[in-house]
Parts: C-alpha cells; sequence; structure tokens
C-alpha cells in the first residue's frame, strides 16, 4: 500500500497492510529541523510547504498536516525594521504594531502598546462574524481582515486564493502517494480565539443566545472553508477543538455549545465531500467520547493519556471501535520528550498492541511534537510500526 492508501483504509475503519504513523509536528519543531529560516516558514506558502514535506519524509509520515493558512506573497512590504536578539527577532510593522518571533515557539502579534487585541463580548454583532483564524499573521481582528491589509472581505469571497497555496505546494512537492491534510478551527475554538478564553467562558453565562448565534456564524464560515479545502484535493479535514476537553468545558456545556455546531460543520462537509473528518480535542476527554461521537466526526485525534490527560487506550478503543477511527496516545512529553529510543520503543509496541486489532488504528503523538523533541525519537515511531504493526 501507498501512505495514502493506508491511511485512507484506516480512517474507514479497515484493516491496512500495517498501522499508519502521523504526528502533528509543532510549529517550533519545523522553525529547529528543517534547516530553512523560520520567518520563511510562517510567513510564506512555499516556505511552510517545504518544511512539511521535509519532515514528513525524515520520520516518514504517511499523511501530512497544513495547519497554517496560505500566505500573501508581498508580507515583507509591512515591515519597518526588524531586530535581532539571542533567541529571538522583533519585526517591527509599518502600522506601529510589532511581532514577537522566538526561534522555537510560535511568533505573537501585539498593538503598539504591547498588549494583544481582543473585542469585548459586548462590541461583537453575531452578524459581522464568519470566521475566525487565529494564526493569521496579524492575529484576531474584528471585523476581520486578513493579514496587516486595511479591507475586509465579502463573506461569498472571504478567503482570499493564496488562502490554499500551502495546500497546493505539499501536493505539488509530496506527489500523489502521501495522505494530506487540512485544518479547520470549530467555531468553539474560533469563539474562544475571539474573546480571549476567560472572556468566552464567561459570555456562555451571562448571555447564551449571544453566544450561541455567534457559533451559529462562525459554524458557516467554517464549512465554507473546509469545503474550499477539500476542493483542493485534501483526502481529509481535522476540527481543531482543543479547547473543548474537561479542562474547560463539563460535559454538559460540551454538550450545548460544542456538540451542536461541531455536527453542522461536519454535516456540512460530508453533504459536499464524502471524506474522512476527525476532530482534534486535547486534555482530558475521557468522559465525552460518546459526545464527540455524536458529532458525526470519523475520527478522535490525541486521546491524551494520563498525565497529560484521562485517556486509557484500552477504554478508548473498546467505546470506539467500529464508530471512529482513533489516533494518538502517544505522551508527546514523558515519553518522545523526555524518553529515549529504548523507552519509546517499547511504549510504541504497547500502544500497538491495544489499537492495531481490528484496525481503525493511527499510530501518533497524543498532542503535537514538542520543539526540541529528539528527532530519533520521532524516527522510532515509523521504525517500530514497520516491525511490529504489520497486520
Amino acid at each position: 500500500m501507498t501512505s495514502r492508501e493506508r491511511m485512507a483504509t484506516a480512517m474507514r475503519l479497515g484493516i491496512p497492510d500495517r498501522v499508519p504513523v502521523m504526528c502533528q509536528l509543532s510549529l517550533g519543531h519545523y522553525f529547529l529541523h528543517a534547516g530553512l529560516k523560520p520567518m520563511d516558514i510562517w510567513y510564506t506558502s512555499e516556505g511552510f510547504a517545504e518544511a512539511l514535506v521535509t519532515l514528513q519524509k525524515r520520520y516518514r509520515f504517511d499523511g501530512i498536516l497544513v495547519n497554517l493558512p496560505g500566505r500573501e506573497p508581498d508580507y515583507e512590504d509591512f515591515i519597518e525594521s526588524i531586530e535581532r536578539g539571542d533567541r529571538e527577532s522583533i519585526i517591527r510593522w509599518k502600522n506601529g504594531d510589532y511581532t514577537l518571533f522566538p526561534d522555537d515557539d510560535n511568533p505573537h502579534y501585539f498593538q503598539s502598546d504591547g498588549t494583544r487585541y481582543f473585542p469585548a463580548f459586548g462590541e461583537i454583532d453575531p452578524e459581522q462574524l464568519y470566521y475566525v483564524e487565529p494564526w493569521d499573521v496579524a492575529d484576531i481582528s474584528y471585523p476581520h481582515m486578513w493579514g496587516l491589509r486595511e479591507e475586509g472581505r465579502a463573506f461569498h469571497d472571504f478567503f482570499p486564493s493564496c488562502h490554499f497555496d500551502t495546500i497546493r505546494k505539499v501536493r505539488e512537492k509530496a506527489g500523489e502517494s502521501v495522505s494530506l491534510h487540512s485544518e479547520i478551527y470549530s467555531p468553539w475554538s474560533q469563539f474562544l480565539e475571539l474573546l480571549n478564553y476567560e472572556h468566552a467562558l464567561v459570555a456562555i453565562l451571562d448571555d447564551p443566545g449571544k453566544a450561541k448565534a455567534c457559533l451559529e456564524r462562525l459554524t458557516e464560515g467554517a464549512v465554507d472553508l473546509a469545503t474550499r479545502q477539500a476542493s483542493c484535493g485534501v483526502d481529509a479535514v481535522l476540527i481543531s477543538s482543543a479547547f473543548a476537553g474537561g479542562g474547560f468545558l463539563s460535559p454538559q456545556h460540551y454538550e450545548e455549545f460544542v456538540l451542536p455546531y461541531e455536527k453542522k460543520v461536519i454535516e456540512g462537509i460530508h453533504a459536499k465531500h464524502p471524506m474522512p473528518v476527525y476532530t482534534h480535542t486535547c486534555g482530558s476527554i475521557g468522559d465525552r467520547l460518546d459526545l464527540m461521537v455524536a458529532t458525526g466526526t470519523n475520527g478522535i485525534d490525541t486521546l491524551d493519556p494520563p498525565p497529560l490527560g484521562t485517556v486509557d487506550l484500552a477504554e478508548a478503543k473498546k467505546a470506539l471501535a467500529g464508530r471512529t477511527f482513533i489516533k494518538g496516545n502517544i505522551d508527546p512529553v514523558n515519553t518522545l520528550l523526555l524518553g529515549n529510543s529504548e523507552t519509546v520503543r517499547n511504549d510504541v509496541k504497547r500502544r500497538l498492541g491495544i489499537g492495531m486489532p481490528g484496525g481503525g488504528y493511527i499510530l501518533s503523538s497524543a498532542c503535537s511534537v514538542s520543539p526540541h523533541t529528539p528527532r530519533e525519537n520521532i524516527e522510532t515511531l515509523a521504525l517500530v510500526a514497520e516491525e511490529a504493526g504489520v497486520y
């Protein structure tokens, strides 16, 4: 089987030739290990596509997740100056704002007074919402404007063509044999990113009706983005719903503010593209696996084990077998970051022994691989899967 066939079989709950391997790497890991300038990775579609394919080949992953939007090609026209420190750069923009850009972590955009912009809930008109992109180069804006431009876009043409350039370039570079996935943010994640987390959590208590109106609008944008990504030839769409675990929401609030909107997103994608759609939720989700399945998702990603989360792989396998594929459960901190090749090998064999029977399992780190994770620990995942993950 090719990697693409292997992933497709696992995502459709079949039995491939062996367990596929696909991890999500942190941006800092790309900055440190892809052999490219971090600014080129973050600010250019070509740079990020090259980084994605370079590390996919190095680690022998069966799939690639494109989790940044494509970029406008003229970002340098907006730069006033760049100041270099020991382990970071400060990019000063012509509008007076600046970006703090660490060598090994996500960049963050600040206003000229050193604060990050978040609108107050009282300022929000749900009808002015469509989609919130947390990793736009200028961070959050309301009403939304892409990048450093000062004009918005009509909702029927909200996503600029360059937004999909990275997907196109990855397919060109990786070829047809690799499984290519895109990412959208769930309505709930968008809502939290828009208001900043604590204010969003207060908002659902203060005015749940208005919060739901916001979520409805953000659902429309999420469906639009995902269907446009699907039209570019991706094999699956990941819904990033990182903040829907037990550390943020009770199961009751999940059922009220997450489930119905993610269900609409998944139904909207499936109506136009009968492809796998799966959900990434971090942390404590052991108490809401059935609620996640009720969204109609085809797969559940991360499955953080204790102490990072609350998912026992054997219990999850029993609960989800035949209902969704599962991806993850390798501890990215205690196994991959802090372990060695032997401890990684032992942990991978244990996960394979639990996850692979009957198919529908993708070997992966539970959440993103951290920037300073030893390369040899990640390389071990594919090696062991090739040895011990054969059906």
